[in-house]
């Protein structure tokens, strides 16, 4: 089985300035765990969930918040993006793929083509998700 018939072809990208707050509420609202980060039609970067979570204040919108935690919220994708992108292409088979993430201890691989566009991107919930035959 190869990575095109498990990968998300719906994806969202943002852009290397766009600012934390507006990158947490198109998480919330869109319910992804991973964005791509573009410049120039180019994958350079990806933001996650996780990323997010280590740099915003857990005090944010509670009592004990500060004006250092809203700040928080201006600064910019690239400032806590993942640079270190590892890809795949629509070929790929799953285990090439499962060994990569488990490898690599990352959660996604963005797939692209062979002049670097993107397709989409597999995650460990995809390959799950196929495994246990549960549709999306």
């Amino acid at each position: 089985m190869q990575v095109k018939s498990v990968m998300t072809q719906n994806i969202l990208s943002v852009q290397m300035d766009d600012s934390i707050g507006k990158i947490r509420e198109i998480l919330k609202a869109a319910k992804f765990h991973h964005l791509f980060v573009v410049e120039n039609k180019r994958l350079v970067g990806i933001i996650s969930d996780r990323d997010m979570l280590r740099a915003i204040s857990p005090f944010l919108n509670t009592l004990q918040e500060t004006r250092r935690d809203l700040t928080v919220l201006d600064r910019r994708v690239h400032q806590i993006m993942s640079r270190k992108l590892v890809t795949v292409d629509r070929h790929t088979s799953i285990e090439t793929a499962m060994k990569l993430l488990l490898d690599k201890n990352i959660s996604c691989l963005p797939v692209v083509s062979p002049d670097g566009e993107i397709e989409g991107i597999v995650t460990w919930r995809d390959i799950i998700r196929a495994y246990l035959q549960i549709p999306k």
